[in-house]
């Protein structure tokens, strides 16, 4: 038997460093060739990083979350033959091994609940209902040992983990032990002598922001430190909008797609910067360098399991409603599946962020740096509006945008929201060169 050791790749791109997101296999599983070991992030791009032979896993190189610079050690695995490390090398560099419990906790963080099963260190089963029973009290002050999923369902039961006996290996929380612990918690209270309902609840869960999670802190803190944002909140009335919308999906929808509000928005922003084109820009401010773009590479904001992604529909002055469609719900099912690359996260030159249905009244987007503006769609609701001296029944919706105010003149931009209104209230417009 011999060791082969796979080291951390070279993404490309001058990449250095990437983050370990998490682990897919264990120490002591065994493997077969193609299969996913781990998860790594650049940027926002998460990658997938194959087992290129059979065998056994000896060791894991880091712990999800830890930052690993291309060229480390990534995973040891045991292989029939010779290996890529010789016996004499593995001697002198073979990791010392970690305790049960805390290699359970090095390799039990994850970023989906997926993950974390995959990753997750599984517990010993107790050999018997009397080990549940006859396990100690936790002396007060020491740290309950449990896998995540556990955690989340005592949490999820208004159990604290601190008081209850675990009988596993150094005193660990086993299902059984939880489950007991309730079915004793349900008999008091059957007996009239304690409850559960109104129980004080002390429990904590610390979660580490690791992965996605992280970038996007680290993204958000870095664009708020850098850019003055100043917020421009107008109310559109898009009635016909919505008519026609309605129009075109019922006489299109099944050939082409059903369309949604945002094309007929990225179409209005796309004539929009044409007027202000000190809008669709990125402000290098390390060079002190605005650089205007013609192509308008639209950042489509989109929610995943993972945390917040910005897909790119790239030239999107060249496309039409159900093209900009399309390639908006590509986009947003490569990010939420993963599989979106570094290119279609990057380049955008502005911004539109939607919440749908839960958009609220107001919000005040933050600026995707180093872009110099961002635009909010908040919901649509039917209200009483007055035209022509009659009380009638309009579909409005407000626009919540925020603007670089070292870039954009308060002023440019109410007029350039003003022109997206204009298109959107008069939907025709968008059709007129």
């Amino acid at each position: 038997m011999g060791i082969h050791i796979i080291k951390m790749p070279d993404i490309g791109e001058g990449i250095a460093e990437v983050e370990l997101v998490a682990w897919n296999v264990q120490v002591g599983e065994q493997i077969t060739e193609d299969q996913i070991l781990a998860d790594v992030m650049t940027d926002k791009a998460t990658i997938e990083i194959p087992s290129p032979v059979h065998g056994k896993v000896l060791a894991l190189g880091g712990a999800a979350g830890q930052v690993m610079a291309v060229g480390a050690e990534l995973i040891r695995i045991e292989v029939e033959g010779a290996g890529n490390l010789s016996a004499g090398a593995a001697a002198k560099t073979a990791p010392a091994p970690a305790p049960v419990a805390e290699a359970a906790a090095l390799t039990a963080v994850a970023t989906t609940p997926v993950a974390a099963a995959k990753s997750a260190a599984k517990p010993a089963p107790a050999s018997s209902a009397s080990a549940v029973n006859t396990a100690a009290a936790r002396p007060s002050g020491d740290k309950p040992i449990a896998t995540p999923a556990l955690r989340r369902r005592a949490w999820d039961l208004g159990v604290e983990l601190q008081f209850v006996p675990g009988s596993g290996p150094a005193g660990r929380i086993l299902p059984e032990d939880l489950d007991a612990y309730v079915k004793r918690g349900s008999a008091a209270s059957a007996s009239g002598t304690s409850g559960t309902s109104y129980r004080a609840l002390h429990a904590e869960q610390a979660i580490p922001v690791i992965g996605l999670r992280r970038k996007i802190a680290q993204k958000m803190q870095d664009t708020k430190r850098r850019i003055p944002h100043f917020s421009y909140v107008e109310e559109i009335d898009v009635t016909e909008l919505e008519a026609l919308r309605s129009k075109l999906n019922q006489q299109w929808g099944k050939e082409r797609g059903k369309l949604s509000l945002l094309p007929f928005l990225m179409r209005a922003v796309v004539l929009a910067v044409r007027q202000f084109p000190q809008i669709n820009a990125r402000f290098d401010d390390d060079a002190g360098v605005v650089t205007r773009h013609a192509a308008v590479h639209l950042g489509i904001a989109a929610q995943t399991e993972s945390g917040l992604m910005v897909p790119v529909v790239r030239h999107a002055e060249t496309r039409d409603l159900w093209s900009s469609a399309n390639e908006m719900a590509r986009l947003a099912e490569a990010a939420r599946s993963g599989k979106a690359t570094r290119e279609e996260l990057s380049g955008s030159t502005i911004t539109i962020s939607s919440l749908g249905a839960l958009g609220g009244i107001v919000s005040t987007p933050v600026i995707n740096h180093p872009e110099v503006a961002i635009i909010g769609v908040n919901k649509m609701v039917e209200r009483p509006m007055i035209r022509h001296g009659l009380v009638v029944a309009r579909k409005m919706m407000n626009l919540s945008s925020s603007f670089d105010h070292r870039v954009v003149d308060g002023m440019d931009a109410a007029e350039f929201i003003q022109t997206v209104r204009g298109y959107l209230e008069c939907p025709a417009t968008l059709f007129v060169e």
